[in-house]
C-alpha cells in the first residue's frame, strides 16, 4: 500500500469522505488520491516521492507556476511581520490599487477570503443596489458553495452527481433563475417574464467547471444588452479567467464591461484569498458606506496580500508572459486536436488560452447538454494512465487543464507523447 493510500485511510476517518474539498476525492475515476508533499514550477511531489507534470495548478492561480522564488520571499517577508492584524495594512492598498490599475472594468474592489465569498458579497451587492432579489445563472457554470448559486451548479457538484446540494432552502433557491449557456433567447424569455425582479445575471465569462466551454461570439454583449435594457447588473464570475487569459482578465479580453467582477485566489498567487470589485457608484452600496453589509477578520490578510502584490509585479511589469504562455497553449491544445483528427478518436478538445478540456464525446461542447454526453468512464481510464505515467490532471472529467508560465515545451512535449500512447491502445 501506498503513503498516499494509507494517508487516504486516515483521513476517511476524521474527515469527510477523507478530503476537504470533493474536487480532490477521485469517485468519478477510482482509487485514492494523491497526497502531495511538495511543488516547484510546473512539478509537484506526492507523498511517495512520485512527482508529476500538474497540469491543475491549484485549480488555477498558479500562473507562473508553483513556488515561484520572488512570491516565496514576499510571503516569508510578510510572514516575519505578522500573520493577521485584524486592522487596516498599507498591502491592501497597494494590492487594491493593482488591481484598479489592471481590470478596466474595477473602479472601486473588496478583499475577501475566497472565490466563493466573493460571489456571495457580490450578488448581495447587486440586490441591495438594484432593490431587487432574483439572479440569472446558468446550467453548469459554478460560483462557489452559497446556498443561491448551487442551483444547476458544475465543478464537483456536477461531477458527485448532486448538482443541487442537501441543505438549500427552497426560499433561497426560488430566486435564482436558470438560463442555459450559449442561449440567449432563454435568457430573453426570464426577463419577459419577471422584468423588474432580476437584480443581476452571473456568468462565467468562458466556462471551466463543465469541463471548458467558451462563450460563442456575440453571447457575453447580447448579456450586457439584456441587463442594460432590463436594467440589471451582469457579473462577471472571474475566479478562473481573471489574471489568466490576460492583465485585465476575460472582460478585457471580450471588450465587455460588466458591472461587477469577482476574483479567485488567483489574485493571491494561490493564497486563500479573493475580491469583487466594479462600478463605483455600485461599490459606495457596501458598509461602511453603504447599507450593504460585508465584513471579514482576515479580508485583505497581509500575507495573502504580499503575495498577490509580488504575483501582479511581475505580471504587470512583463506582459510579454501572457503572450508567450496563450501561445504555448495554443499550440499545446492544437497538437492535442491533430491527432485526435489524425486518429479519427471520438474525442473533443475545447480550449483559450492557458485553458483548456478534452471531452470524451465527438460532439461540439458548447454547453452543460453536450458536455454531459462525455464518456465519463472512457476518462476515468484516460486519467489513470496519464497518473501513471507522471502526469496529473483533474480526476474527473468536468474540470479545466491550467497551464504556466513555468511549463518547458520539453514539458508539453513529455505529455503529447505519453498522450499519444494512450491515444494507440484506443481501439479505432
Amino acid at each position: 500500500m501506498t503513503n498516499s493510500e494509507n494517508l487516504f485511510k486516515e483521513a476517511i476517518k476524521v474527515i469527510p469522505g477523507g478530503v476537504n474539498s470533493p474536487v480532490r476525492a477521485f469517485p468519478s475515476v477510482g482509487g485514492a488520491p494523491r497526497f502531495i508533499k511538495k511543488a516547484y514550477g510546473s512539478h509537484i511531489i506526492d507523498e511517495d516521492n512520485k512527482e508529476y507534470i500538474d497540469y491543475i495548478g491549484s485549480w488555477g492561480p498558479m500562473l507562473l507556476g508553483h513556488n515561484h522564488h520572488e512570491i516565496q520571499a514576499a510571503v516569508v517577508e510578510a510572514a516575519q511581520s505578522g500573520l493577521s492584524f485584524g486592522a487596516a495594512t498599507k498591502l491592501e492598498v497597494t494590492m487594491a490599487k493593482s488591481i484598479c490599475e489592471a481590470v478596466p472594468a474595477v473602479e472601486m474592489v473588496r478583499m475577501v477570503n475566497s472565490g466563493t465569498e466573493a460571489v456571495m458579497s457580490a450578488i448581495r451587492v447587486a440586490r441591495g443596489f438594484t432593490k431587487r432579489e432574483k439572479i440569472i445563472k446558468f446550467t453548469g457554470c459554478y460560483h462557489g458553495h452559497s446556498d443561491a448559486m448551487l442551483v444547476a451548479a458544475g465543478s464537483g457538484a456536477l461531477t458527485g452527481g448532486v448538482p443541487d446540494s442537501a441543505g438549500v432552502p427552497k426560499g433561497t433557491a426560488q430566486d435564482t433563475l436558470i438560463a442555459h449557456y450559449n442561449d440567449i433567447d432563454s435568457v430573453k424569455i426570464l426577463f419577459e417574464k419577471y422584468q423588474e425582479e432580476i437584480a443581476a445575471v452571473i456568468i462565467e465569462p468562458v466556462a471551466a467547471n463543465m469541463g471548458v466551454v467558451i462563450t460563442e461570439d456575440g453571447f457575453l454583449q447580447e448579456l450586457r444588452n439584456l441587463c442594460h435594457t432590463y436594467g440589471a447588473l451582469l457579473i462577471f464570475d472571474e475566479v478562473i479567467t481573471g489574471f489568466r487569459l490576460g492583465l485585465g482578465g476575460a472582460s478585457e479580453y471580450y471588450h465587455i464591461k460588466p458591472d461587477l467582477i469577482t476574483f479567485g485566489k488567483i489574485i493571491g498567487a494561490g493564497m486563500p484569498v479573493g475580491a469583487f470589485g466594479g462600478r463605483r457608484e455600485i461599490m459606495e452600496q457596501i458598509a461602511p458606506l453603504g447599507p450593504v453589509y460585508q465584513a471579514g477578520t482576515l479580508s485583505g490578510n497581509p500575507v495573502a496580500m504580499a503575495a498577490g502584490i509580488a504575483q501582479l509585479k511581475i505580471l504587470t511589469e512583463d506582459p510579454t508572459i501572457y503572450q508567450r504562455l496563450n501561445e504555448r497553449g495554443q499550440w499545446f491544445y492544437q497538437q492535442i486536436e491533430e491527432m485526435i483528427q489524425q486518429k479519427n478518436l471520438p474525442l473533443t478538445i475545447n480550449h483559450i488560452g492557458s485553458l483548456g478540456s478534452m471531452f470524451f464525446t465527438p460532439n461540439k461542447v458548447r454547453d452543460l447538454t453536450t458536455a454531459k454526453m462525455s464518456d465519463t468512464k472512457a476518462y476515468a481510464s484516460y486519467f489513470h494512465y496519464m497518473l501513471d505515467h507522471g502526469i496529473y490532471l483533474a480526476p474527473a472529467q468536468f474540470e479545466a487543464m491550467f497551464l504556466s508560465s513555468a511549463h518547458t515545451r520539453e514539458d508539453l512535449e513529455l505529455t503529447l507523447e505519453i498522450l499519444s500512447g494512450y491515444f494507440e491502445k484506443l481501439p479505432l
